[in-house]
């Protein structure tokens, strides 16, 4: 490994926000600091922005060993295709391109984590690509289950189920799955606290069930669940009832926090801190994280976008691939 862990960096969608706070993170000191980057992305977008000028350029069948900043031209786009805040099928296809050659060079070695930029679910799936996110894409393509964590200077959330409705939510919730879940939570995060993470495990149902009175997931899935990862030596603590919990943040008694459906975490997660907030993937051979943001096609092209949230996810990135 270099001195400065390799970071592949997915563009995003070029329509969005996400080539300008790529651009503009990757001009901070403590960026360039901090790690090597490789910018899977399309050649004209990159050429906008001055902060790539330097850059080595190389392809996905020409990316070799990685010694200086690099971008890796994945698309051409035809300007019509690349208009800040107009996005296209085409863009839609592209955005998948970069994280699929990204991903690419994760699994040959040629990078040592990944940071990807937003993307719209909508084009994606517009450009006839089925895609629900990162985090399963990620799954799939290496074979791994997996965990989002939404981590924060405040709060560690983590989350049983991600992109699905909330429908399906209880029948995904079984015992197997949740103690998996505080199982992978746990391993991940010992490295990072020192010692077994404390866990507060989110009830699913209002007031964590009462007891059976408005649900019967906390009494036949979460508890069970619970007590079967304590002895696996788990430090697993619930099911707890989400208003109540989030109350205490000023002393939160918890590492981390296992939700269960997606606003659950998400919302408290970004109401406490949105710009350093920090979506990290569980679970995979190298490290993963992205802003907690989505593609602001509004605030597109229009230099109003902050990159902190940006910058903190390439922090991050690598610090995890360092350790």
């Amino acid at each position: 490994m270099n001195e400065r862990p390799v970071v592949g960096i997915s563009l995003g969608d070029v329509s969005g926000i996400g080539p300008e706070v790529t651009a503009d993170a990757l001009s901070s000191p403590k960026v360039r600091r901090a790690l090597l980057p490789v910018v899977f992305g399309d050649g004209p977008t990159l050429e906008r922005f001055p902060a790539f000028a330097k850059y080595t350029r190389a392809t996905p069948e020409t990316l070799g060993r990685v010694t200086k900043p690099t971008v890796c031209v994945v698309t051409e786009l035809a300007g019509k295709d690349r208009v800040p805040g107009k996005p296209t099928r085409a863009g839609g296809r592209a955005q998948y391109g970069y994280i699929q050659a990204a991903i690419e060079a994760a699994r040959a070695g040629k990078v040592d984590a990944l940071c990807t930029a937003p993307v719209s679910k909508e084009q994606i799936s517009r450009a006839g690509i089925p895609f629900m996110g990162h985090t399963e894409v990620l799954a799939e393509a290496f074979g791994r289950e997996v965990m989002m964590l939404m981590d924060g200077p405040r709060v560690r959330v983590a989350l049983a189920t991600n992109h699905v409705p909330l429908v399906e939510v209880s029948r995904m919730l079984t015992v197997e799955r949740l103690v998996g879940q505080l199982q992978l939570l746990s391993r991940s995060l010992k490295p990072v606290v020192g010692r077994a993470p404390r866990i507060g495990v989110l009830s699913f149902n209002p007031h964590a069930g009462e007891g059976g009175l408005l649900g019967r997931e906390e009494v036949d899935v979460l508890t069970p669940a619970i007590k079967q990862a304590r002895k696996l030596r788990v430090d697993a603590h619930g099911p707890l009832a989400a208003d109540g919990l989030f109350a205490q943040v000023e002393h939160f008694p918890y590492d981390a926090v296992l939700a269960m459906y997606h606003d659950q975490g998400l919302i408290p997660a970004k109401a406490l801190d949105f710009e350093r907030t920090v979506n990290v993937t569980l679970g995979l051979p190298v490290p993963r994280t992205s802003p907690d943001h989505g593609t602001a096609y509004s605030l597109a092209g229009t230099g109003k976008a902050s990159s902190v949230p940006m910058v903190e996810a390439l922090l991050k990135a690598a610090r995890l691939a360092t350790r």
